[in-house]
């Protein structure tokens, strides 16, 4: 795949979400989970999608239950949960892989054009990958850095 709008991937609906209808937005991607220490910030991740959404941010959180299963719920329990604990209204995908033979190809994708202090693959949850409008330049977030740290980031690519 050449970009990032090439790929489709499903809500936690169990709809498919083309990633066409977001080309020309700046992306935000991260593999979340409820039942992690950095959970809280969906919160931020929320503040994001509120504060840039009308000028063209796109937060798109995927569950992932690979990190000491810190996602053990059905697609509809993390949801809710998101919702119902931290005000969600991004959209949320169905629980996926991001390391692995069953990587979703969206992951892979990621990994493949950014590299993490330890190489490409995902080390925690809430890494984050923030994608220009282009679909080109992708600059990856650890765990540790909250949403509120990539602001300026986000800005700039705006």
């Amino acid at each position: 795949m050449e970009s990032i709008y090439q790929f489709k991937a499903l809500a936690s609906n169990g709809k498919e979400v083309d990633f066409a209808q977001f080309e020309g937005k700046v992306l935000l991607i991260v593999n979340t989970a409820s039942k992690c220490g950095f959970t809280p910030q969906f919160e931020g991740l929320e503040k994001l999608h509120e504060k840039y959404g009308e000028r063209g941010l796109v937060v798109i959180g995927f569950p992932c239950n690979q990190f000491a299963h810190q996602d053990p719920g059905t697609d509809g329990e993390i949801e809710s949960f998101c919702k119902v604990n931290y005000g969600v209204t991004f959209q949320i995908m169905k629980k996926t892989d991001v390391n692995g033979d069953n990587a979703n190809p969206i992951f892979k994708y990621l990994k493949g054009r950014t590299g993490g202090l330890f190489g490409s693959k995902i080390k925690w949850n809430f890494t984050k990958f923030l994608i220009s409008r282009d679909g080109k330049t992708i600059k990856r977030y650890s765990p540790t850095t909250t949403p509120e740290k990539l602001e300026s980031a986000i800005e700039a690519m705006l």
